[in-house]
C-alpha cells in the first residue's frame, strides 16, 4: 500500500500527517516499512500504557476470539469478559463506583455521562472548563473548552457554560441549575495542568452543597499514568461519575463510565433502553482490559511511574526548555513557539525518537512513554530530545 493511497483513500484529518510507514510494533517501540525503528514517547496518546502487543494482551485476545466475539448489544447477554471487567473496575474504586457502563470511545464515554447527569438531576446545564478536551462527538465537543477546535462545528448542544480551571471564584457558576461539572484530572491537551488538592476539594463540596453530580475525565490519566491507579486517588475527593477509555483497552477500543447504581439506574426506566451501543464493552476489548489490569498490577507498574518520571526530569535540562510540567508520565517540555518547537519534534522522528505537542498547547512537547519503558530507554529519549534542541 502506497503513501498515494493513504492520501486518496484515507479521509484526513490535517494537510500534513506524518506519513510514517508503520509495519509491526512491540513494547515501546515501532517498526518503519524501511526497517528503521522509533521509541514510541506518546503511547498513541495515552493508549498504549503497558506497550504495544503485550504478551499477556495478545494471549487473552487470542483465548477470546477461540470463544465468541460480538454476540448482541449492550446489556442483554450475560458475557463473562464484561462482567468480569466491571467488577474489576469497580474494584479499582475500593467499589464506591459500583456500576460500568462501557463503551467503544472516550468520546462516547463522555456522552454517556453528560446524558446521566441530565436525566438523573432532571436538570440541563453543564459546567466546563476552558482548554478542556473532552473528544469531537457533538456534546463532548460542545463540553470542550479549547475554541479553535470548534470552528465551523456551530450551533453546538445548548446549556454548557466554560469556566476557568483552577480559580474557586469561578464557582459562583455552579448553581442549582446545573447537572453537572465536567473536569479532566489534569488538564492534558491544555499541556499537563494541575490543580492543588484545596481546590478539588471546594469543587466536591460546593458541587454537593448545588445538588451538581461531579463528572471526572479520567481518559487520559487513569490507568495507573499519573502514579496511581486513578488520579482523584490523590485528590481527597470520589466524583459521582468517573470516565475512562485509552489506557483502559490494552491497545483495543473501549471506554467506560462508572457511577453508584442509584445514579446509573436512572437508565433503565422512562424509556427503556434510554442509553444503548451496539459494541459498547465488546468482549475482546473487555478480555484485553482484564489482562491490561493483571499486567499493571503483576509488574507493578504503577509504582514505577514516579521515579521514571524523575529520570525524566533529572535529564531534560537544557537551555531551550522553559518548563518542565508533570503528573507521573503525563509530561509537558515547554519549548517555545510552534515555529520553534516542530522542528524539534522532526529532528526527534529523525533520530529515531517519536513524539508530538498538545492541542490547546503547541509551544509544549508531549511526552507520555508506555508505563512498560525501561530505563535504558529514558535514558536513550533524553540523550535524543537533547540533541535534536542542539540541533533542530
Amino acid at each position: 500500500m502506497s503513501r498515494l493511497d493513504f492520501l486518496t483513500h484515507l479521509a484526513q484529518t490535517s494537510p500534513e500527517p506524518l506519513l510514517l510507514e508503520i509495519e509491526r510494533a512491540e513494547g515501546c517501540w515501532m517498526w518503519q516499512k524501511d526497517g528503521t525503528k522509533l521509541l514510541d514517547l506518546i503511547s498513541g496518546i495515552s493508549v498504549s500504557n503497558v506497550g504495544h502487543r503485550h504478551p499477556a494482551v495478545l494471549e487473552a485476545i487470542t483465548a477470546q476470539l477461540g470463544k465468541y466475539m460480538h454476540l448482541m448489544v449492550y446489556g442483554e447477554v450475560v458475557q463473562s469478559p464484561q462482567t468480569m471487567l466491571a467488577k474489576r473496575l469497580s474494584e479499582s474504586t475500593s467499589g464506591v463506583l459500583n456500576q460500568v457502563f462501557f463503551t467503544t470511545s472516550g468520546g462516547e464515554a463522555v456522552e454517556g455521562a453528560l446524558k446521566l447527569a441530565k436525566k438523573y438531576t432532571k436538570r440541563s446545564d453543564i459546567v466546563a472548563f476552558r482548554y478542556s478536551y473532552h473528544g469531537n462527538t457533538h456534546g463532548a465537543l460542545a463540553a470542550t473548552g479549547g475554541n479553535w477546535t470548534k470552528h465551523g462545528y456551530a450551533p453546538f448542544v445548548p446549556g454548557f457554560r466554560h469556566i476557568a480551571f483552577g480559580q474557586e471564584a469561578d464557582f459562583e457558576w455552579i448553581d442549582h441549575k446545573t447537572a453537572a461539572v465536567i473536569i479532566e484530572a489534569v488538564q492534558g491537551e491544555a499541556g499537563v495542568r494541575s490543580a492543588p488538592n484545596a481546590y478539588w476539594q471546594s469543587l466536591r463540596a460546593h458541587c454537593t452543597a448545588m445538588g451538581t453530580l461531579l463528572i471526572l475525565d479520567e481518559i487520559q490519566t487513569g490507568f495507573g499514568r499519573t502514579g496511581t491507579f486513578w488520579k482523584y486517588q490523590t485528590l481527597g475527593i470520589v466524583p459521582d461519575i468517573l470516565i475512562s477509555a485509552k489506557g483502559l483497552g490494552g491497545g483495543m477500543p473501549l471506554g467506560a463510565f462508572l457511577a453508584i447504581e442509584t445514579i446509573m439506574g436512572v437508565f433503565k426506566e422512562n424509556p427503556v433502553l434510554g442509553h444503548i451501543t451496539t459494541f459498547g464493552g465488546h468482549p475482546v476489548c473487555c478480555a484485553a482490559s482484564l489482562a491490561t489490569f493483571d499486567v499493571i498490577e503483576n509488574e507493578r507498574l504503577v509504582e514505577k511511574v514516579a521515579a521514571k518520571a524523575q529520570r525524566f526530569a533529572a535529564q531534560l535540562v537544557h537551555p531551550r526548555i522553559k518548563a518542565f510540567r508533570y503528573e507521573g508520565l503525563l509530561m509537558g517540555l515547554e519549548i517555545g513557539p510552534f515555529q520553534e518547537l516542530k522542528p524539534v519534534i522532526d529532528k526527534c522522528i529523525e533520530l529515531g525518537l517519536l513524539t508530538d505537542w498538545f492541542l490547546y498547547c503547541d509551544d509544549t512537547m508531549r511526552i507520555a512513554p508506555p508505563l512498560t519503558i525501561s530505563t535504558d530507554e529514558i535514558d536513550f529519549a533524553c540523550a535524543t530530545i537533547l540533541t535534536a534542541l542542539d540541533n533542530a
